[in-house]
């Protein structure tokens, strides 16, 4: 049996046994009150009786029939009772339904009758059958003494009919309150069968320890939320690839995300490989809104790490940057080669040994100088990598005259996150700029374990509306997709080591955009 048919029974039949219980509680409560009323009724009928001059006149002389037998009669039948019966002092009837009864005492005890006291609502078995009665003492004027008693009785079936229609009302009340109650554990049954798609508790148990294998089982972040935007549902990796907790039931608004992620979410839409950046990880953001019966009932955000793949690229395009500068160089080398050899063949041994001490001391100027300038191999492969670079697209790259690094690089990586991208992005400023020659100059300095970096270009400056936002993600000035991560990749980097990177000066003046960096820790201190 389906578990939404055992609680409906089992409401049903809770009903049904409190409803029946009532009923039970009700008949016993109606039964004792219906004999108590006329109990109650038969004493004050008694109580007039008793009080009428004749009645206590004829009590006490003890004359039987005549006006007593009169008097009682008529109470009997404008009552509607089953007898009025007057005794003497001794029990013996003076009146009585019955006219061969009168002058034989009564059947039921009238002691306590006699004895002063009023008796109520006994129901006791007489001449006349089974009855309700209620007695009371006769008294002489001022109360002097008993002379006798009246007793006046109901026939059992009065108070047993006025108890069977009530009962039939009660009845019927508890029929409509059963039926009711069978209604509502019906629409709770149905309204539990919607709210839980009609699944068994087994099934919801089952799908519960699926949820939470699947969750915590996977290695994406997967983060839900409802049509308000509130957390619904998260795991574990999301929290370490978002770099926060993602408490259940907070507002996604008051959580310090990516904008670009604030943004999925709020636009519902459907998104696929969107590029953010959390702390010190780019992540690859896919979302899918998720409906059920036509309604929206949220959003479904997956997060993948492209942390590793984002620095192996890096350091590709710094080793496929000094490849194309070594390959360059191999053909100069070839090129000068040959002409040195042209010069030795047609015999002009003097112009070559000009030649030769001119290739001398160009080719050893710029090692030299960088050299002296900066200690770290990592540096110097990234500069004479970027310088390369930038003369094959038509651009100068050089060192400012006052960089002193004579220490080595700590974390190589993230110094190449830094720079790599200040320089990249200022060789991109500087070829798209209208001054020529398209310069960019680099500036480093060691300040103790402290690397300050300055990167300023010949390009056209920042345009005052990116200002705020420059270092946002997606915020670029290239037009191709894909960019609009590197500023933010810097920073982040710089922040996580307790420095920074910030715009310095927007270029308005002479020359382009300065953009300096602060990177605590970077170099060892034993230079």
């Amino acid at each position: 049996m389906r578990f939404s048919r055992q609680v409906l029974l089992l409401q049903i039949g809770v009903v049904a046994l409190v409803v029946g219980l009532g009923v039970a509680l009700v008949s016993v409560l109606l039964r004792s009150t219906l004999t108590e009323q006329y109990g109650q009724r038969a004493l004050a009928i008694a109580k007039s009786v008793a009080a009428d001059p004749v009645v206590v006149a004829n009590a006490a002389a003890k004359i039987p029939g005549g006006a007593l037998e009169e008097r009682a009669l008529a109470v009997t039948t404008v009552n509607d009772a089953l007898f009025v019966v007057i005794t003497d002092d001794k029990g013996i009837r003076l009146a009585h339904p019955t006219p061969s009864e009168i002058g034989k005492p009564v059947s039921t005890p009238p002691d306590r009758a006699l004895a002063g006291f009023d008796e109520v609502s006994a129901v006791q078995s007489g001449t006349l059958g089974l009855s309700v009665r209620s007695k009371t003492p006769i008294w002489t004027a001022g109360r002097g003494r008993v002379v006798g008693e009246v007793s006046v009785g109901f026939e059992v079936a009065q108070p047993i009919g006025a108890f069977n229609q009530l009962l039939v009302s009660t009845l019927l009340f508890a029929g409509g309150a059963l039926l009711l109650g069978a209604g509502a554990s019906a629409l709770l049954n149905r309204r539990l069968r919607r709210v839980t798609h009609g699944l068994e508790p087994h099934e919801l148990t089952e799908l519960l320890y699926e949820r939470e294998a699947v969750l915590h089982g996977i290695g994406e972040g997967v983060l839900a939320v409802d049509e308000a935007t509130r957390v619904s549902v998260r795991n574990t990796e999301a929290e370490r690839l978002l770099g926060t907790e993602l408490p259940i039931g907070a507002a996604m608004s008051e959580l310090e995300l990516s904008p670009r992620l604030h943004k999925a979410v709020a636009e519902g839409r459907p998104v696929d490989n969107l590029l953010a950046v959390a702390g010190n990880r780019v992540l690859v953001i896919n979302s899918r809104a998720v409906r059920l019966d036509d309604r929206d009932i949220g959003t479904v955000l997956t997060f993948r790490d492209r942390t590793d793949l984002d620095t192996l690229t890096r350091e590709l395009d710094g080793i496929r940057a000094l490849s194309d500068g070594l390959r360059a160089q191999r053909h100069e080398f070839a090129n000068r080669l040959h002409t040195l050899y042209g010069l030795l063949q047609l015999g002009h041994h003097t112009e070559a040994v000009e030649y030769l001490q001119t290739l001398t001391d160009s080719s050893s100027a710029r090692p030299s100088e960088l050299g002296d300038a900066v200690a770290d191999p990592y540096l110097q492969a990234l500069l004479v990598a970027k310088t390369e670079q930038a003369q094959e697209k038509g651009l100068a790259l050089k060192l400012a005259e006052d960089s002193w690094v004579p220490s080595t690089v700590t974390d190589p990586i993230a110094a190449n996150t830094v720079i790599g991208n200040l320089v990249d992005n200022a060789l991109h400023a500087a070829r798209m700029g209208p001054r020529r020659p398209a310069t960019v100059e680099v500036g480093l300095l060691a300040e103790d374990g402290t690397l300050h970096v300055s990167v300023v270009d010949s390009g056209p400056g920042v345009p005052a509306d990116l200002r705020r936002t420059l270092f946002d993600e997606g915020v670029s000035t290239k037009i191709a997709p894909g960019h609009g991560l590197g500023l933010a990749l810097a920073r982040q980097a710089a922040r996580a080591r307790g420095g920074d990177v910030w715009l310095a000066d927007p270029g308005e003046g002479e020359t382009g955009a300065l953009f300096v960096a602060k990177l605590p820790g970077m170099l060892t201190e034993d230079g």
